[in-house]
């Protein structure tokens, strides 16, 4: 969407082939960081934005058992926006297409379902899609095809391009807890030996990610939902009183987590971005932040060619993964970092009183052990804390690093001039979002 309104704006006809029939589905990824929100202020879609349902947090802080310490501070970021945003991202799907919608050259067109690609010899020229209204084929000749269609790209595939895999030690269960005024707001992340929980505000519920070794998703269904319900109320004592919310594992979602980059993000025609070209781990949750990067240069470096109306030379294509390359290569090694000397070892952690395990769909038995928990609220003991931790807390100016590498990221792009536009004031109405969603697809 983000591309789309960037080529739309330059003057270049441009259609974004939307696969349901509209954006109302279960995201995870809802936060707009800080780099995106000053993209949309230089869109002229500020104001807009912020008339959305929204919670903003602008501290990272960390539950440990000895208490809790703060490990990024978003309030020494440059720039005006100094905070991370929780919004639906259905919410800002149709933001983006609502303005694109307003430039003569942009189409969207839903319901469209990409199946494959059209070539002319070695060239790539357009896609074929399935119209899931009626079921009839069409076929959508184009210059240049951008394969934004996330991890499991149709389009890569039917490109013949592989990503290359990094071994990841961890998948993740999504669910929702109710959320309570009183409750701590913003971002919650809950760490201990065996068990690693981030809970991200949503006004009135949590959005939950739960962390469980790769592989192990199966053998602890198996063990049964009071026992998954035992393991968050030992971990998370202040959430007993909602786990009866997760009424069975329909309620826990599997995110088989990932991490590929392509070697080659372009052929003859066609141009791969997003978590088609990289897919991320949810460490620092990135994944959204880089896309819209990868957009924005992508429309900067090509927006040239398509204006000039002729084929855009796979040297252009180039230009942009070598843009991009570094910066995605770079937090992916910082990911992996994570994986192998933090997550790994956490996650490997044997409990006490585990009497068996065997995982990977065979069946657990485990004596859940409460964590032994400080006052969460309170701030854990320096001494007690790693040296790491214990460096950020005397030294609170370094925490504006980790603030940075998440909230902006190692190379922010920027709004080319042509594509700018001023401040555009909110409608006198914002209509109330409906909370009923689809969880198919």
């Amino acid at each position: 969407m983000v591309l789309g309104l960037l080529l739309a704006r330059a003057g270049v006809r441009v259609t974004v082939l939307e696969k349901h029939a509209d954006f109302l589905r279960d995201f995870r990824g809802d936060t707009v960081h800080a780099s995106t929100l000053t993209l949309l202020d230089e869109l002229g879609l500020g104001e807009r934005f912020a008339a959305l349902p929204q919670r903003q947090f602008d501290r990272a802080r960390l539950q440990l058992d000895q208490g809790t310490v703060q490990v990024g501070d978003m309030r020494r970021l440059p720039g005006p926006n100094k905070h991370i945003a929780l919004v639906p991202q259905w919410d800002l799907l149709d933001l983006l297409a609502d303005a694109a919608a307003e430039e003569p050259t942009f189409t969207l067109r839903r319901n469209a379902e990409v199946t494959d690609l059209l070539r002319e010899g070695d060239r790539i020229v357009g896609v074929r899609f399935t119209d899931r209204t009626d079921g009839s084929t069409h076929e959508l000749r184009a210059t240049l095809t951008v394969a934004c269609d996330g991890r499991g790209s149709a389009v890569r595939a039917a490109a013949g391009m592989r990503p290359r895999g990094f071994g990841v030690p961890m998948d993740v269960w999504w669910f929702r807890l109710p959320r309570h005024a009183d409750d701590p707001t913003g971002l919650v992340g809950r760490f201990s030996a065996g068990h690693i929980m981030v809970m991200i505000d949503r006004g009135d519920y949590y959005q939950c990610g739960y962390l469980i070794r790769k592989g192990a998703d199966a053998g602890l269904r198996a063990a049964g939902i009071a026992q998954f319900r035992a393991r968050l109320v030992g971990l998370v004592p202040w959430v007993a009183d909602r786990v009866d919310a997760i009424r069975s594992f329909d309620d826990v979602k599997l995110l088989d987590v990932r991490l590929e980059r392509l070697r080659r993000w372009y052929a003859d025609g066609l141009l791969v971005i997003g978590d088609a070209a990289h897919a991320m781990s949810p460490v620092g949750g990135v994944g959204i932040n880089l896309a819209v990067q990868d957009a924005v240069a992508a429309a900067r470096i090509v927006a040239p060619a398509l204006r000039a109306g002729g084929l855009v030379p796979e040297s252009v294509l180039r230009r942009v993964q070598l843009r991009r390359w570094w910066a995605t290569a770079l937090v992916q090694a910082g990911q992996r970092l994570a994986h192998r000397r933090i997550l790994g070892p956490a996650l490997s952690a044997e409990d006490e009183g585990r009497s068996a395990s065997q995982l990977g769909g065979r069946a657990e038995v485990e004596a859940v052990r409460p964590v032994r928990v400080a006052d969460p609220f309170q701030d854990a003991p320096t001494e007690s804390l790693p040296p790491l931790l214990r460096l950020l807390r005397r030294f609170p100016a370094l925490q504006g690093i980790p603030a940075r590498m998440i909230a902006i990221g190692p190379l922010p792009e920027h709004a080319p001039e042509w594509a700018r536009r001023p401040t555009t004031p909110v409608p006198a109405a914002v209509p109330e979002v409906s909370e009923s969603i689809s969880r198919s697809g």
